[in-house]
């Protein structure tokens, strides 16, 4: 299987190689080329990825861990190595650490439910008012049960956490931190480093979910000295459907399963159960195993690109996008955190953003419109929606200029 073509460290990042690696790029919409600016809601797949997947279908699809014959020892074996990529990518100790899942959501629920086999009445869950709606529902869902308290920091008109609030708001009875790494409304990168520093003071856990995060930047687990790390394949040109929580390995060690069946065991009777060791005692049933060794080929594409390449190349699109936009009559920036990743939700004054949508969709622009599964982000900027446009390392400043241009017949035809 041919590797994407890298970008040296010390070289220009070669865009139009790297879109020669994704076929769907190179296509028309109502007679426009395709500007597919839409990648915080799912990026697109290189060919390395495709064909992986076709190749374990076509040659190898077997059950994993079980079978003693050939198909089954290839299938596991690109399974495993799978969890070894994800391992490396992340820097985690060990794949024992390594939890498949179908995504962020499900990882965050898992978490939600084991840990909330410990949570009392009273005891306090913070996270954030610019998290996703999965960083969210499960944790009101488990003080439901529970009676214990969610707790929410504030943000500012920037798109920025207010830091000292969230510190003065841990105290003895907070349980976990939820915060998001990179928020999908707002692009904003928030300064984990610090609330991990200031959690670990008072021997409170943290979660981060980087669904935004892992396409676009370098992540070290052992470096941020996190306890969890959620993330979802989709969202860096992997296959939908799989996704990993990170957990130390001491705290998988003590939280129970979150479901029971087969994988999860090692002996079962009427009588008692015996739990799988890690990673296996959180991955009950037949796994997405196309999934992970689809998303172990994204980690090897993204590896050999670099992620401080991909970041460079980014930013410098960012800045250009940014600078774009805010030329642009009647616009409002929603959004504008001193560090941010490629993600800028914007609103143009008299123009719903659904109809903005669906006039760039006729200009080949594709772009996200409504609330992003982020309602109390939407809430706190007193609007029902932003259109959002979110970049990827494929993406070129002429993409953008046909979004600009697009806006202008936007502006002609419903403002």
């Amino acid at each position: 299987m041919a590797n994407p073509r890298p970008a040296p460290d010390n070289a220009p990042f070669d865009v139009a190689a790297v879109r020669a690696d994704f076929p769907v790029l190179d296509q028309t919409v109502h007679d426009c080329p395709l500007a597919f600016l839409d990648n915080a809601a799912s990026a697109q797949r290189p060919r390395q990825v495709i064909d992986a997947i076709s190749h374990y279908y076509r040659h190898d699809h077997a059950n994993v861990h079980r079978g003693v014959h050939t198909l089954s020892h290839r299938a596991t074996d690109a399974y495993e190595g799978a969890r070894e990529k994800v391992r490396a990518f992340l820097n985690a100790q060990s794949t024992r650490e390594i939890v498949f899942t179908r995504g962020t959501t499900e990882a965050i629920n898992l978490l939600a439910s084991s840990l909330g086999q410990s949570i009392a009445e009273g005891d306090e869950i913070l996270i954030t008012h610019m998290e996703h709606h999965s960083n969210i529902v499960p944790w009101q869902l488990l003080c439901e049960r529970t009676g214990a308290v969610l707790r929410v920091v504030p943000i500012d008109q920037a798109g920025e956490l207010l830091v000292d609030d969230m510190l003065n708001m841990l105290n003895e009875r907070t349980r976990l931190v939820g915060v998001v790494h990179v928020s999908n409304a707002l692009g904003t990168i928030n300064p984990v480093e610090t609330i991990i520093k200031a959690a670990h003071d008072r021997e409170i856990p943290v979660l981060l979910d980087g669904a935004q995060a892992t396409a676009h930047m370098a992540v070290d687990v052992q470096a941020l000295g996190c306890e969890f790390y959620a993330l979802s394949g989709h969202k860096m040109c992997g296959p939908t459907g799989i996704g990993v929580l990170y957990g130390r390995e001491d705290w998988l060690q003590k939280l129970p399963p979150y479901q029971g069946g087969g994988e999860m065991i090692l002996s079962v009777s009427f009588a008692d159960t015996v739990y799988n060791k890690l990673p296996y005692k959180f991955e009950a049933g037949t796994p997405h195993i196309a999934g992970a060794i689809g998303l172990g080929a994204a980690i090897d594409y993204l590896t050999t690109l670099g992620m401080d390449n991909i970041a460079a190349w980014e930013s410098q699109l960012l800045d250009y996008l940014t600078a774009r936009l805010a030329a642009v009559d009647g616009i409002q920036l929603i959004g504008t955190a001193a560090e941010k990743a490629g993600v800028q939700s914007f609103n143009i004054d008299g123009i719903h953003p659904h109809d903005l949508g669906t006039v760039l969709d006729h200009k080949g622009v594709a772009i996200r419109t409504g609330h992003h599964c982020a309602m109390p982000v939407m809430e706190f900027f007193g609007v029902a929606g932003t259109a959002r446009a979110s970049l990827a390392f494929y993406n070129t400043p002429a993409e953008i200029d046909q979004l600009i241009d697009a806006l202008a017949v936007a502006q002609e035809i419903l403002a």
